[in-house]
């Protein structure tokens, strides 16, 4: 059976990234797609700051995580489903388990808050997680960065929910993109998309906002028409 040149040398290198026990277990806890900062990992793989660092740093020269920056924070997470795949393989073979992501953030704000100017929260993720689902969005990557265009399908839901995209496109910032979620470690929509959508859901009293925090409440008109409207069970 003949090798491809170099490929042994590039396997070889990955698994040595992977078998280090530090490294696995922060490899393993980014397993269930939600992102992590660094002293977090640091204290899942039982390690000081500048040696997680240094792990870290390891395993993105490998191309096993990703860094995504968050205004001051830096959160890490798996390079892409093919790391996960190998990931549960060698998990299988193993015949371990892994622990699963526990938020500690307080449960009003857990659920939905504002982020800048769009829903963030458990309501932020299942509402992205849903129009990827209707395929209404369309993802393209760059250098770990994921941005939205609208489909066809889009282009004619969101007009049916009232979204002006023609004059949302035309706003002097990102049109849309996957915005880290600090409660829920995986995306929610950010950009003029996703303030859009904020505004929609004020205007139409789906969501009312608290006025002594960033909190948002879902009101019954809003769980009723996201049910109907975009088959969103919340």
């Amino acid at each position: 059976m003949n090798v491809e040149p170099h490929k042994d040398e590039s396997v070889s290198r990955i698994a040595a990234a992977i078998g280090d026990r530090a490294r696995a277990r922060m490899l393993y806890s980014l397993v269930d797609g939600h992102a992590r900062t660094s002293t977090e990992l640091a204290v899942i793989a039982d390690v000081s700051a500048s040696t997680a660092s240094a792990h870290l740093s390891r395993l993105k020269t490998e191309c096993l995580v990703k860094m995504t920056v968050q205004g001051k924070h830096r959160y890490y997470s798996l390079q892409g489903p093919n790391v996960a795949r190998v990931l549960e393989g060698l998990s299988v073979l193993a015949g371990g388990h892994r622990d699963t992501f526990v938020p500690n953030t307080p449960h009003h704000l857990r659920f939905a808050r504002t982020c800048y100017d769009h829903i963030a929260g458990s309501l932020g993720v299942a509402l992205h997680d849903r129009l990827q689902a209707l395929a209404w969005l369309s993802a393209s990557r760059s250098d770990g960065d994921c941005a939205y265009r609208v489909t066809s399908d889009g282009a004619k839901g969101c007009q049916a929910l009232g979204i002006d995209l023609d004059a949302t496109r035309k706003l002097r910032r990102r049109f849309a993109y996957a915005c880290l979620d600090w409660s829920e470690r995986r995306p929610h929509i950010g950009g003029a998309l996703g303030a859009a959508l904020l505004n929609l859901a004020l205007k139409k009293r789906w969501v009312t906002q608290d006025l002594d925090s960033r909190a948002l409440r879902m009101t019954s008109v809003g769980r009723r028409e996201m049910r109907a409207r975009l088959g969103l069970e919340v």
